[in-house]
């Protein structure tokens, strides 16, 4: 507590000390110390000095104190956000932007957020929201956005660029997302902004599409040095293509696995006494490929009710050339920063995925989420971030201590 209002975070709140603004800073160091619902937390008022120290005398009531407080932090978000920024992001700054979802349990039928999508932590069956972090360069978060569970990464990428330029004022920003965030549409109406750039890695798709056009070679791609392609279709598009032996041996080995289950599946229906049906066999054996994940390298056909199939070896070496490999798509001028530094810039995405497994894991635990009602479910996200933003503080002032004691990890 006595940290948050050293850096004034309070006053990032809200200017004047009203009773509110005390009752949030009480549910932000909650987070941290506690980590649990806020009804829980209420009832901590025996226990610990918190809430007392945050002006309330004697029983804490969750409505009051909690409730009403979170509706009136969520009305100042866009004013806190504005405020962090300009404390932590200044002109021609790197602005680092990763996206996560997180799960509900539960019923949420009138909600307009909470929805099925692409569950980012592998919970099928369960809706979410998806959640947008916004970072400078050394992972302070300085703001935060809820957007519905069925919502593509890419699609909040134009909107945030914007919201920066005239929220927080950057003329000049360095923007920094995951792979595949800036797509071919994106990446149109961003080369119109003045003052933009954009640093982010192509899927596995795009690259695909490079080497069919004869922009880029496999041969190019080194472990020890990183080499740079200009896009003759785009002057200002810069490539720095690199290779790790490390996840190059993860995925051949990942490939050759799913093509030997592939293939012991297949010649299941192979060995077969019994002819079937050209429509049964071929629902059969959609459904393994599509289980596998393999479908591209199989070719097959259906020869009176006997199935014939075989690999495409060719394709599966020439995809094995790219194993490990990746690309770095950058706009920033070469004189602003070369090849290796827009390489290592992309890798510090890695401090928003600290961010992330903070918040959702390892002691912030935004979930479960007990709210029903969608501005309060926004309301509880930004709590966790402020939450989260107070503890990034706490580890930069603990760094020296660890730094200088040379032992443990």
């Amino acid at each position: 507590l006595q940290l948050a209002k050293e850096l004034e975070l309070d006053r990032a709140l809200y200017s004047r000390n009203e009773p509110w603004v005390q009752d949030c800073l009480a549910m932000i160091v909650g987070r941290v110390v506690y980590a649990g619902s806020k009804l829980a937390l209420s009832n901590q008022w025996k226990n610990t000095a918190l809430w007392e120290l945050c002006g309330v005398d004697g029983p804490v009531d969750v409505e009051d104190h909690c409730y009403l407080p979170m509706d009136r932090l969520l009305e100042r978000q866009r004013a806190i956000q504005r405020t962090l920024a300009s404390k932590h992001l200044q002109n021609g700054h790197l602005v680092l932007y990763d996206i996560t979802s997180t799960y509900f349990e539960g019923s949420y039928l009138e909600s307009q957020i909470v929805l099925f999508g692409y569950n980012r932590d592998g919970k099928k069956g369960h809706e979410q929201v998806v959640l947008g972090l916004l970072c400078n360069a050394e992972g302070c978060p300085v703001g935060v956005e809820v957007f519905a569970g069925n919502t593509q990464d890419a699609s909040t990428v134009v909107a945030k660029i914007q919201e920066l330029r005239r929220d927080y004022g950057l003329k000049e920003v360095t923007f920094v997302g995951d792979r595949g965030m800036v797509t071919q549409a994106n990446a149109q109406q961003l080369s119109q902004v003045e003052g933009l750039h954009t640093i982010s890695a192509l899927t596995h798709r795009q690259i695909v599409a490079l080497v069919e056009r004869k922009v880029i070679q496999a041969e190019l791609f080194d472990e020890q040095r990183i080499a740079e392609v200009s896009d003759p279709d785009k002057p200002n598009q810069r490539y720095c293509l690199c290779r790790n032996p490390q996840s190059g041996t993860r995925e051949t080995a990942t490939r050759q696995r799913l093509l030997e289950r592939t293939r012991e599946a297949l010649d299941k229906i192979v060995a077969r006494k019994k002819k079937g049906s050209t429509e049964k066999l071929s629902a059969q054996v959609g459904k393994i490929l599509a289980r596998y994940k393999m479908g591209k390298f199989v070719e097959w056909q259906i020869e009176t009710g006997r199935l014939k199939w075989h690999f495409k070896e060719a394709h599966i070496e020439q995809e094995k050339l790219f194993d490990g490999c990746y690309i770095v798509s950058a706009t920033v001028p070469k004189e602003q920063m070369n090849r290796d530094e827009v390489v290592e810039t992309y890798k510090h995405l890695s401090v928003v995925e600290q961010a992330f497994r903070n918040l959702k894991t390892v002691s912030l635990e935004i979930r479960p989420v007990y709210h029903k009602k969608d501005d309060r479910i926004r309301s509880h996200v930004l709590l966790c971030v402020l939450a989260f933003y107070l503890q990034w503080h706490m580890q930069q002032r603990l760094k020296p201590l660890f730094e200088a004691d040379g032992e443990g990890k």
